[in-house]
């Protein structure tokens, strides 16, 4: 691992892009204030102000822009969500599970549209997923994911199973004995997406603010260190960070999610790999990895499994983990025996939000004038877009249709207290582990476990 950059791939490749923006040096008075400047953040100033361009808006980040997941996620511009279709129908309804979907796979050209407009360029292409299967088990996961989409009438331009030879045709996968494909996901670069949206928003009058904490948010005020920021509006887009204000400690648990990059593929490995349109790849095992190739031939491999840090904790060192990358690293070879002639050049990580029911929501009370968006639990690239537009329209009270979507003041319990969270949250994350295991040994569902998740998740 000595040879490996410990730096995201991705912010290395627009550090010179990156300028330093002012901090917070007296009190401020605004129309709203968002804390956050990842992609919830951001979009929502960028709806907000293209809604009504006279409104006062002010962004700020404790850190600079591309700190966040927002800046070295996967990459992954994708329209589906941590919760499926059964289970939006079962808590909302079924019209209500099948328009959240419409919605959200219709983000991934809405984004698309506005990177064109605002000339921001992301290295978006939309390639589609590819979610694939190496055991039995893992291949019926498949079938019924397709076959549950099909089942709330959604067709095969939504989402549909591949032939073998189709599939290899789009990536050589070794060992895959069954595959489906979206259409609806995207490759991006992510940190040059927030670049774009930051340099967007404040070409449209938004000020953003780097390296000012926010220690404590109340109706129409925001409380730092030594200053204070009022707004009619305040909205928290914090994420995998929303455990460091003391108030909202237990929202949204801080789960890690690591990844690695290699350097370019050749021209031989290329072709062996073939991968020519950047579909994004993923299979259908417990514990999630997310593949991308980026525009100069990387294979970007990540995944989760991270232990959980006593009380929430969010560190800089834990950034980096030598066992997990190196697991990573085995299942990028495991997937892509290529990729074993190819150097490692970069590995990093970062906390994501999960909340206690894995639901996203987008909350707003016009009474106290406060809002939120989040829980992405790392599908979040699209989702923030589609979230920032649905509190836009909140906040103008303009009953718009996307007002009535299933996640709009969706509640989620608080996760539990100490010790009982963090004995709970890594002991389902040991189980999962374990799942996949019995399933590549066995060949078969370990049953016991996965009752075990359905009861506790």
């Amino acid at each position: 691992m000595q040879n490996i950059r410990p730096i995201s791939f991705w912010h290395e490749s627009i550090a010179r892009e990156l300028t330093q923006r002012d901090s917070i040096t007296s009190d401020i008075e605004s129309d709203i204030a968002i804390v956050g400047a990842g992609y919830s953040g951001l979009w929502t100033a960028y709806y907000l102000k293209i809604m009504d361009p006279n409104l006062r808006i002010v962004v700020i980040e404790s850190h600079s822009i591309c700190f966040g997941a927002s800046g070295r996620n996967g990459g992954w511009c994708t329209g589906f969500l941590p919760v499926t279709l059964s289970e939006l129908s079962s808590q909302h309804g079924r019209q209500a599970a099948i328009d959240m979907y419409r919605e959200s796979f219709a983000t991934v050209g809405e984004i698309q549209r506005v990177l064109l407009q605002e000339k921001i360029d992301c290295e978006f292409q939309k390639g589609g997923t590819i979610n694939g299967a190496t055991n039995v088990v893992q291949q019926s996961r498949v079938i019924d994911e397709v076959a549950e989409f099909e089942s709330f009438g959604f067709t095969e331009s939504d989402m549909r199973m591949l032939s073998l030879e189709e599939s290899q045709q789009r990536i050589n996968v070794n060992g895959l004995i069954a595959s489906s494909f979206t259409p609806h996901c995207a490759a991006i670069h992510p940190a040059k997406l927030v670049v774009g949206l930051a340099e967007t928003v404040e070409r449209l009058g938004v000020k953003i603010y780097e390296n000012s904490p926010v220690r404590a948010i109340h109706k129409n005020e925001l409380l730092l260190d030594h200053y204070r920021v009022r707004a009619d509006v305040v909205v928290r887009a914090t994420e995998g960070f929303t455990s460091q204000l003391a108030k909202h400690r237990r929202n949204l648990v801080p789960l890690y999610s690591y990844m690695v990059a290699t350097e370019p593929l050749s021209v031989a490995q290329r072709q062996e790999i073939r991968w020519n349109n950047r579909e994004t790849y993923h299979d259908a095992r417990n514990m999630i990895i997310y593949v991308q190739i980026t525009r100069d031939g990387r294979v970007a491999f990540g995944g989760r499994g991270a232990p959980y840090h006593f009380a929430s904790q969010v560190k800089p060192e834990y950034d980096r983990n030598t066992l997990i990358h190196n697991r990573i690293i085995s299942a990028m070879h495991e997937v892509f025996p290529v990729t074993r002639e190819v150097p490692v050049s970069h590995r990093w990580g970062g906390p994501l939000g999960v909340p206690r029911n894995w639901h996203p929501s987008v909350i707003y009370d016009p009474k106290t004038s406060m809002a939120s968006l989040g829980g992405y639990v790392g599908n979040g690239v699209a989702s923030t877009n589609l979230a920032a537009r649905t509190l836009a329209h909140l906040i103008a009270g303009d009953n718009h249709p996307l007002t009535k979507l299933a996640w709009v003041n969706h509640p989620s319990r608080r996760w539990e207290i100490e010790p009982l969270r963090y004995i709970g949250v890594n002991g389902l994350l040991r189980i999962s582990n374990q799942m996949d295991r019995h399933e590549e040994s066995k060949g078969t569902p370990d049953k016991i476990r996965s009752k075990i998740l359905d009861i506790f998740l």
